[in-house]
């Protein structure tokens, strides 16, 4: 071997282990995959009332088929079912949602929330939109009238003959809306709740409740002896929906309302309509 040979070699051996010994005195983090940031819909980036906490809303008694037992947070029912899926929709899990209860006027009412969502069967008006927000529609509600077998309403069979009848249906409602327009005779009586409106039927005070048709068909369970007489026919452009109600430009609506369509796009909500508010029976439309 000739000297410059073996002293080529010599360096290089010597190279190999001063890089050796700076690798292993080198104390240096390995490099990592960086953490995914959460969606922008994600309960990590919403300013809910309580950080970490969804706070969601219903009336003071919640009534099938929306709530089953009047117990919100089991997550029967239709709206219990649709809250609970939305929530799912922005991360939180159930340990991570609370229930209040709210009366309906004050949902509805202008001015600060204690709630962050309201599910409620609460119509979307552009009346309504002055002074709270809505989600995208998460149900289409048809108005029914609902009588009993006794009463002389019982008989009827188009729209007009309701006008002949004392008609009665809960106090801001879309519903107490469309029995002042149908009524003629007798004025529309309203009702602070719909159980009052189903003791004053009950009783004789009024010949026909206004309900929407799920409702309708749920109370026809509950009250022996009622009957539905049947339906309105959707009105062209007139296409009512329940929307989620939150605070007046609350930063929160948009995420609710992506997630509410989510749920209308991949079949999640007609599942849920199958599920909890399929009625006995059928309600003829009115002519």
């Amino acid at each position: 071997m000739s000297i410059s040979r073996a002293a080529l070699l010599l360096t290089a051996s010597a190279l190999t282990v001063a890089l050796n010994a700076c690798a292993a005195g080198t104390d240096e983090p390995t490099a990592t995959e960086p953490v995914a940031e959460p969606p922008a819909c994600h309960k990590e980036h919403l300013p809910t009332l309580e950080p970490g906490v969804l706070t969601l809303a219903t009336k003071p008694i919640a009534v099938n088929p929306w709530y089953i037992n009047n117990q919100p947070e089991n997550g029967q029912g239709y709206e219990s079912a649709v809250a609970y899926a939305v929530a799912e929709k922005l991360g939180y899990n159930r340990s991570e949602v609370r229930w209040i209860r709210t009366e309906f006027t004050d949902t509805i009412a202008p001015g600060d929330k204690p709630f962050d969502l309201n599910l409620s069967e609460v119509t979307i008006t552009e009346e309504r939109r002055q002074a709270v927000d809505f989600s995208s529609g998460y149900y289409n509600p048809t108005h029914a009238f609902l009588t009993t077998a006794q009463s002389p309403a019982a008989g009827i069979t188009t729209r007009d003959e309701l006008s002949g009848v004392r008609l009665g249906a809960r106090t801001g409602t879309t519903n107490h809306q469309t029995a002042v327009r149908l009524s003629g005779e007798y004025p529309a009586i309203e009702f602070a709740t719909d159980e009052e409106g189903r003791e004053a039927l009950l009783n004789g005070d009024i010949d026909v409740l206004v309900l929407d048709l799920r409702t309708a068909f749920s109370t026809q369970l509950e009250l022996p002896g009622s009957v539905i007489i049947g339906q309105l026919e959707p009105e062209p452009g007139n296409s009512e929906q329940y929307g989620i109600v939150l605070a007046k430009d609350s930063p929160l609506t948009d995420c609710v309302s992506q997630a509410v369509d989510e749920l209308g796009d991949n079949g999640d909500l007609f599942r849920l309509q199958k599920e909890w508010l399929a009625g006995p029976g059928a309600a003829p439309f009115l002519p």
